[in-house]
């Protein structure tokens, strides 16, 4: 069951800023107020899209933040299809959505750059802005940064970040740039391309589902930007810490059954392969740290992507790895580890 409080007549603006919450009544009450304040109304209402929370979130969002219009979910459809269910329910109104993530803090005018650019670029899919860390806000955040790239064995990186290695914000990275990927922590989608691609991908749940889904945008001959001139600032590890086996369960599985769905199937069982054995290394790695959670995390991505890959039967006629660098060579080998170092 889904409860809405939305009325077509009542939407004179053109974006949806959609956070998704799930029992994280601690984060709405840090956060929410800085996006409030700070999201143009003559361009975006917010909303937050209940996943089903048990704790005080609805309630706190009745009491303290009457003007923030609700979608309330029965139960946790996860990361993917909670915002699935959000912009069916919000394209009719809204031209444009943005995934926010709850643990996000904004200042000044964060929106507007990126609505600018959506509009005078009908090329673009989605955008990003700067993602910087709230705990250290000189930095950039692991999550997304000043735009998101692949390499071509299909690992993410960052114009700001590569691995765990994370750069001082000195204004290096505020032009934008066309990218591979942009952050799910604060992703404006173009919601008839949203819809019309499928979506995030439900099976995934959570954990490189933007990365999939802004590959599908880009398959369907879209483009995709990081626009600096806006800044939010992401906590990070809201929902499950870096360390977590859950999240390296999902990081893992995920990243093989994006690779899986998006690659040309000639070429797709060799690279495949190789990233398998890449990822038996990891494991490798874990054992010798005497890490048993995550080295099982992996076992158990590679056990579950054999299972679930055969529902993916797409042969896209473009390998959009191709030409890209290879990081493991360039962080490990030659110690590369700014993006500016490409």
């Amino acid at each position: 069951m889904t409860e809405m409080t939305v009325a077509a007549e009542s939407v004179p603006a053109r974006v949806a800023v959609i956070i998704l919450n799930w029992n994280g009544e601690k984060f709405l009450r840090a956060y929410l107020p800085s996006v409030v304040r700070h999201t143009p109304s003559a361009i975006a209402d917010v909303f937050v899209a209940d996943n089903g929370s048990t704790d005080g979130s609805v309630d706190l969002l009745k009491r303290d933040f009457p003007n923030v219009r609700t979608i309330l979910f029965s139960e946790n459809h996860g990361f993917a299809e909670g915002y699935n269910l959000a912009i069916k329910e919000l394209a009719p109104y809204y031209k444009y959505s943005v995934l926010l993530n709850s643990d996000v803090e904004v200042k000044d005018d964060w929106l507007t750059p990126m609505f600018n650019f959506m509009e005078s670029h009908p090329e673009a899919g989605a955008v990003q802005p700067k993602i910087l860390s709230l705990t250290e806000p000189e930095k950039f955040e692991y999550a997304g940064a000043a735009g998101g790239f692949l390499d071509r064995n299909g690992y993410p990186y960052c114009r700001g970040r590569i691995f765990g290695t994370v750069e001082t914000d000195c204004g290096q990275y505020d032009s934008p740039i066309q990218v591979d990927w942009a952050s799910g922590a604060a992703l404006m989608v173009d919601n008839s391309l949203y819809l019309s691609v499928g979506g995030l991908d439900k099976a995934f749940f959570a954990h490189m589902e933007e990365i999939d889904l802004c590959w599908r945008m880009r398959l369907a001959g879209r483009q995709l930007w990081a626009v600096p001139s806006g800044a939010v600032y992401h906590l990070g590890g809201g929902s499950l810490p870096a360390s977590n086996p859950r999240k390296t369960y999902l990081n893992f599985r995920n990243n093989l059954l994006m690779l899986r769905k998006n690659l040309p199937r000639s070429g797709r069982t060799r690279r495949l392969v190789w990233r398998r054995l890449l990822d038996t290394l990891a494991w490798a790695k874990f054992m010798a740290c005497l890490d048993f959670g995550n080295a099982r995390a992996v076992v158990r991505a590679h056990r579950d992507f054999s299972r679930m890959q055969a529902v993916y039967d797409t042969d896209p006629r473009v390998d959009l790895l191709s030409g890209r660098p290879n990081i493991l060579l360039e962080y490990y080998l030659l110690r590369h580890d700014r993006f500016s170092d490409f």
